[in-house]
């Protein structure tokens, strides 16, 4: 990726990531919700799931939230799921693939 690019965008990029796990819940709570979450999941209740999730910090299921979303055509949603979960990989692809289709989209427009 250009490196000059990362110099405009502030460390945390555009995606909005302060959603902070609740760190009021006690380990058996979490657990707790964290199985209500997967069964919503699971039952294709997506959006409840993905609260409670991030309510947890649960990063496997941000992980499918975020797999679900792209599977669906939103991978701004995707990315914030995956920054969420600090998955370091889907989130540099992603980031990567914008990039490159920005850059495209530039191209295109010098050549008109």
């Amino acid at each position: 990726m250009d490196e000059r690019l990362r110099e405009v965008f502030p460390d945390g990029g555009l995606i909005k990531t302060v959603d902070e796990p609740n760190g009021e819940l006690s380990a058996e709570q979490k657990a707790h919700l964290n199985r209500r979450g997967n069964m919503l999941y699971n039952g294709g209740d997506l959006e409840t799931a993905r609260r409670i999730f991030q309510t947890t910090g649960y990063s496997d299921g941000l992980i499918r939230v975020g797999e679900s979303y792209m599977d669906a055509g939103r991978p701004v949603d995707a990315l914030k799921m995956f920054k969420l979960a600090h998955d370091q990989a889907r989130s540099a692809e992603l980031i990567e693939r914008a990039a490159m289709a920005i850059r495209k989209m530039l191209d295109e427009k010098d050549t008109e």
